[in-house]
């Protein structure tokens, strides 16, 4: 029965035990709306226990767009595809602080500068570096960046500069990678993760839900990042764009995504589980049912290519749910990874 699997797992997880992947594997096979109910119920407590009320709201700018030299398959701003987004260099530190205090305004208590690029240069650094300080003395918001692969004495100057937090996704799961992007690989990310952790570098890591993975491939992703421990996971729901080699791709359905989600919970459950690109197309009006089960982080405005809804709007989501925005700095001790 359902219900025994379900109730199991969570419980199991609330007592401070692993979910396996036996039984994360017969939780991604239900399909009644009910039963995938009754596990977001479940998720819902883990979170409670493990993240208590809080709520991570992240804003962040696209602060240098397109051109970039990788050949990721989902992305506008691959330099490999023709597609309609607006090019331009990096923006001056002054600029990237005016969009962190119109985030700082309506609500956000993150800022994240992201550039297209696959690796930060050093002829960059000094401007990231310098709108890092800004950020952080002017607004009062956790700044993180996601600025591809990096050096070990670049991540340390912009640690000195005020950087909590950094982004690299795993996107999708390793059997998957080479489908979706072939000038760098799976490994490479991972090694990027391993050596933030090293720098003791909090990290945000997660991928993108309809890159063409299985449900298998989605457990894959998400057993990786809690081996891992990462601190954050963005949750995508792709949203297929023109021009792009996945731009007929098809989304997974709202209780698709919120089934993902809450199996997610049960296996990183001291994570910010961050709800992010791609919900508003794909979740709809189910977006609250997707923080009530297991969700309890909310990516805010604008996206990197594409508009989010009003933030105000997302608020008063937060407000009505119960939940507390807080910058979503968590240490929680990850629990073993069962294989």
């Amino acid at each position: 029965m359902p219900s025994v699997l379900i109730r199991s797992a969570g419980e199991k997880v609330l007592k401070g035990g692993p979910i396996t992947r036996e039984e994360a594997s017969e939780l991604m096979k239900l399909t009644d709306p009910a039963d995938i109910l009754e596990l977001g119920s479940w998720a819902n407590r883990v979170r409670s226990k493990y993240t208590g009320r809080s709520c991570q709201l992240c804003a962040l700018v696209n602060a240098k767009a397109g051109e970039c030299a990788e050949n990721c398959k989902y992305c506008s701003q691959s330099g490999h595809y023709s597609t309609d987004i607006s090019k331009y260099p990096l923006m001056a530190p002054e600029a990237i602080l005016a969009r962190a205090k119109q985030a700082a305004e309506f609500g956000a208590r993150r800022f994240c500068i992201v550039t297209a690029t696959r690796g930060l240069s050093d002829k960059d650094l000094p401007a990231i570096v310098k709108a890092v300080q800004l950020v952080r003395e002017q607004t009062g918001l956790a700044v993180e960046c996601s600025l591809g692969f990096v050096t070990d004495e670049q991540l340390e100057v912009l640690k000195a500069a005020g950087m909590t937090r950094y982004n690299h996704n795993l996107e999708t799961c390793e059997d998957n990678f080479s489908n979706i992007c072939t000038t760098h690989t799976y490994q490479d990310r991972v090694n990027t993760l391993k050596q933030l952790k090293k720098h003791g570098m909090e990290r945000c890591a997660g991928g993108i839900l309809g890159l063409g993975e299985t449900p298998e491939g989605r457990l894959d992703l998400a057993f990786a990042l809690a081996e891992l421990e990462v601190e954050c996971v963005p949750v995508n729901v792709i949203n297929p764009r023109p021009g792009t080699p996945l731009e007929h791709n098809t989304p997974p359905e709202p209780l698709e995504v919120i089934k993902t989600i809450a199996i997610f919970r049960l296996i990183l459950p001291w994570a910010v589980i961050e709800l992010a690109g791609g919900r508003e197309l794909n979740v709809r009006d189910l977006q609250s049912l997707a923080l009530i089960c297991g969700a309890n982080g909310l990516i805010i405005g604008s996206y990197l290519t594409t508009i989010g809804r009003q933030p105000a709007e997302d608020m008063q989501l937060v407000q009505d749910l119960g939940f507390e925005p807080d910058r979503g700095e968590y240490h929680r001790q990850p629990l073993p990874v069962s294989p």
